[in-house]
């Protein structure tokens, strides 16, 4: 079983910054690959980022940079660092843990409760 808990959602203005957090925890030793998504209401459930143990990334199209993830390989912890806010970037982010395949697709296995985020003036 593994639970993953989520921080670092809110209400920022266009432009703005935030710093989503997700700590992994339960019988599992080891973190070999995270990754976060995001989904607005009526939309599906889609890929923002994701990273494995040695640092490989993937990241969607639509973020042209602005988005940056992390991973503390120790602490079982991941991050997501969201820079100049737009208001499409609104939805309920998900932070997951899972696996590679191969280099460019990452499969999810486990989930977080999910954290909002509203790009607002």
């Amino acid at each position: 079983q593994v639970q993953l808990v989520e921080s670092g959602g809110g209400l920022v203005q266009p432009g703005g910054s935030l710093r989503l957090s997700c700590a992994a925890s339960g019988s599992i030793l080891s973190i070999y690959a995270m990754g976060w998504y995001r989904q607005a209401p009526g939309k599906q459930r889609e890929l923002v980022a994701a990273i494995n143990i040695v640092g490989t990334t993937i990241y969607a199209d639509f973020l042209k940079g602005r988005f940056t993830i992390s991973m503390d390989n120790a602490k079982k912890t991941v991050a997501l660092q969201m820079a100049n806010l737009k208001p499409e970037d609104t939805a309920v982010y998900y932070c997951s843990t899972g696996r590679y395949i191969g280099t460019t697709y990452y499969q999810p296995n486990y989930w977080g409760q999910g954290t909002q985020v509203t790009v607002s003036s």
